[in-house]
């Protein structure tokens, strides 16, 4: 009887233990390191002139 619990114990499945790498997500958007706010608050665009460098600077972004 005790040969069947033995055997019975060893047929059980374990997940080995593993680590997994960690990568750090790429960031996306404005760096806020090359990026100075303060300099571009400063420059006061008009919504107008706003909207036509946001599109400049998105186009450029994209390689288009």
């Amino acid at each position: 009887m005790n040969e069947k619990n033995e055997k019975q114990k060893n047929n059980k499945v374990e997940e080995p233990a593993v680590e997994y790498e960690v990568q750090k997500p790429k960031f996306k958007g404005i760096d806020p390191d090359t990026f100075d706010f303060d300099a571009e608050f400063a420059k006061g665009l008009t919504p107008e002139q706003a909207k036509e460098e946001s599109i400049r600077r998105i186009r450029e972004w994209w390689g288009k």
